[in-house]
């Protein structure tokens, strides 16, 4: 089989609820193929087109506990590593990227299956994927600061999730992503005004939930400021977002 017609393949059948097929088989042999540059940009360019439209990012969205969620899933974590690519060698149109960029805020706004792991289908993981493409997002030279902020606010919105508890590290992905925004020109005070503005729309959300999602809601949150306090642990330029997470942390 030509290889260009196995990778087209590879993408149609990427949200398999078999997790073998979908986390060693398909997804394996993408990362493989990218790390031997066995992909055309020419074919990179087309997978990120395919990967944006409503058949694969927008499958099913606001369903939740189906299996559509392993075709977005997986094919957030496909524009993550197009994105990488495209990182080191400059080849996708800034059309392309922008539409990656624009659909992510509406994706991630939209994903409502939040699941991490599925008994006997394996990784959904839907928030950590898409933490993933804003990571990469976030280090592109053809982002412009408005959109680092939008992206930004968008994945920080995630964190008030008062449906379930995040159990699957979704909390370090989110905080990787803000560390990068933080090497690529977002302010330690951008950061540092969202992170104190959190114990106030906890208090909001307080009054709208029951009390058991609101817990849920609270772990959320305190487990994030956790995560992004040991990410940042250490660095003598992140003083200011340090001691703001540690009064935020004293406040929730």
């Amino acid at each position: 089989m030509h290889k260009n017609v196995l990778i087209k393949s590879m993408l149609t059948h990427i949200g398999t609820p078999n997790s073998e097929l979908r986390d060693q088989l398909i997804y394996g042999s993408f990362c493989e193929l990218s790390l031997n540059n066995q992909i055309e940009h020419e074919l990179y360019i087309e997978l990120a087109e395919c990967g944006v439209s409503d058949a694969f990012l927008f499958q099913g969205i606001g369903e939740c506990g189906t299996d559509t969620v392993f075709t977005r899933s997986f094919t957030t974590l496909l524009l993550a590593l197009i994105l990488y690519k495209d990182n080191e060698e400059n080849f996708l149109p800034q059309g392309i990227l922008d539409k990656i960029k624009e659909n992510m805020i509406l994706y991630i706004n939209a994903e409502r299956d939040l699941r991490g792991f599925v008994p006997k289908k394996g990784w959904a993981h839907s928030i950590a994927h898409a933490s993933d493409v804003v990571d990469e997002l976030a280090k592109s030279k053809k982002i412009d600061q408005e959109s680092r902020l939008a992206l930004l606010h968008s994945l920080l919105d995630k964190i008030y999730v008062h449906q379930s508890v995040y159990v699957h590290d979704e909390d370090e992905r989110i905080s990787n992503a803000i560390i990068s925004f933080l090497h690529n020109g977002v302010s330690p005070e951008e950061v540092a005004a969202l992170v104190r503005g959190m114990p106030s729309k906890l208090h909001e959300i307080k009054k709208q939930v029951e009390e058991e999602n609101y817990w849920f809601l609270y772990a959320n949150c305190k487990t994030f400021l956790k995560s992004l306090y040991f990410a940042i642990n250490g660095r003598d330029e992140l003083p200011t977002l340090q001691k703001e997470i540690e009064s935020c942390l004293a406040s929730v």
